[in-house]
């Protein structure tokens, strides 16, 4: 196996590593109600990162039937992406952060991470990307640049929404469009200090007053001290019409991705959790975003599991916190989310998508691939994730790519973003289920009842009503 990992760095790593020399492995924990294993602390963690490798003629794998297409290259980090209403795909690129270290360990666990990473400079700037024929092939035209690491988006109505890793910024936006007109207006000032944690993630409610906001801590668990969490490690709820700002949910360490479920309009979250526990503590998860929740970072983690580094201890705070729906697994990194449609095929109608960057701090490696959660009823299904887009990881180790952004194209395909290849791929269904046959509305001569007295229709009003 090809990776970058303790035994290739400094000797004063090895003297490290030896704490962690007896970490065991685990199964993974899945589901809504994992088992989790006893803490396991040493000076550093297990620490892999795959070495980046070529994808030559190979493509990711995807289930039998559906077909993985690149529809765009050489991008500047993509991150996450968001479909217009005529079928052009816009790409967030960029790259943010740059929290000064803390202790030795940081600065070598930094050097770990940067070797499974692009070595491409972050873009600022979104991309459109346009199929003008429907052949298949994809223009790469320049939106808009200058941004300051944009990741979040949204568009509602004629307003493109970016959440740059400073401010929520707003576009003009008219269909059809591949340029923006001007620079953006500054809807709300966002936590940027340190920035640990720098990417913002986004979503607009389902009536559109308002977007959430993911802000990570910025730290793994308070090693800046407190005052540095002010405003970290929450969701915000932020009027787009006047800017104001409130704290929707709290505790959350680092919410990478949020989406509404389309049925229920309820917020839902990806996290990535916290490390240095183990390789198979603390899970990464998938949540109900519950308003005024607190999800237990950092006193505690998966509901009340208290972190004993954590000083001085809020044993109030942790009996108020809640455990998360869904275990993704430890460290998995999961950074994309995208709820399904029909159009995806009947097997994957009905759940989310969930992008996962793959892991750094254990000995074998996890993630790096996009799984799919199946739902039932608009309510989690008691199952483990199902790998949909795999085949970023090689047989010997190495890694082809690194899933972020996940989105639905409501005709039917699932857009990945890729930032190690900087590429965005399109997985479609290679036989599409019919859509759905829409009722013709009634009209008034149609819906009547005959009068009693006659073999005639007689006319009455329409009730017949929009869907909701």
């Amino acid at each position: 196996m090809k990776h970058f990992a303790l035994r290739y760095t400094t000797p004063l790593v090895f003297m490290l590593a030896a704490s962690s020399a007896n970490a065991f492995d685990v199964e993974q924990p899945f589901g809504p109600n994992p088992t989790l294993p006893e803490p396991q602390r040493g000076l550093l963690p297990d620490m892999t990162v795959p070495e980046p490798a070529e994808w030559g003629d190979r493509l990711p794998t995807v289930p039998e039937g559906y077909t993985i297409t690149r529809i765009a290259s050489d991008l500047k980090v993509p991150r996450q992406t968001i479909m217009l209403p005529n079928g052009d795909i816009l790409v967030a690129e960029g790259s943010g952060g740059n929290a000064p270290a803390l202790k030795p360990k940081d600065v070598i666990a930094g050097y770990i991470k940067d070797q499974g990473n692009t070595a491409v400079e972050g873009g600022d700037r979104l991309t459109l990307l346009r199929d003008d024929n429907g052949d298949g092939n994809y223009e790469q035209i320049i939106f808009a640049q200058d941004l300051n690491a944009p990741y979040g988006l949204a568009l509602v109505d004629n307003n493109l929404y970016v959440a740059n890793q400073d401010a929520l910024v707003r576009f003009d936006y008219e269909e059809g469009q591949t340029e923006a007109s001007g620079p953006p207006e500054v809807i709300a000032q966002l936590p940027s200090a340190i920035n640990h944690h720098w990417t913002k993630a986004m979503t607009a409610s389902a009536d559109g007053q308002f977007v959430y906001v993911g802000i990570g801590s910025n730290s793994n668990i308070t090693e800046r001290g407190m005052e540095a969490e002010v405003n970290r490690a929450e969701v915000w709820e932020i009027n787009v019409d006047t800017g104001a700002h409130r704290p929707y949910a709290t505790g959350l360490r680092n919410p990478t991705a949020l989406a509404i479920h389309p049925e229920t309009n309820q917020l839902w979250a990806v996290v990535n959790e916290r490390d240095e526990l183990g390789p198979d503590l603390v899970p990464d998860y998938l949540t109900s975003v519950q308003e005024g929740s607190f999800y237990g970072w950092p006193y505690s983690y998966w509901g009340q599991h208290v972190d004993p580094r954590v000083r001085p201890e809020d044993p109030e705070k942790v009996a108020s916190a809640i455990a998360p729906d869904y275990s993704l697994g430890s460290h998995v990194a999961p950074l994309g989310l995208a709820f399904s449609t029909p159009a995806m095929g009947e097997e994957y109608a009905e759940g989310v998508f969930v992008g996962e960057h793959g892991s750094w701090n254990r000995a074998d490696p996890v993630g790096y691939k996009v799984s799919f959660i199946p739902f039932s009823n608009g309510q989690l299904a008691d199952s483990d994730p199902i790998d949909f887009a795999s085949g970023f990881l090689t047989d010997d180790g190495r890694a082809l790519g690194r899933p972020v952004g996940v989105t639905i194209d409501p005709d039917g395909a699932l857009i990945i973003a890729d930032d190690l290849t900087n590429a965005i791929w399109r997985v479609t269904p290679d036989n599409p289920p019919a859509p759905p046959v829409q009722e013709p509305e009634a009209n008034a001569s149609e819906s009547e009842e005959p009068e009693p007295t006659s073999t005639e229709p007689s006319e009455q009003p329409s009730t017949s009503q929009e869907a909701d």
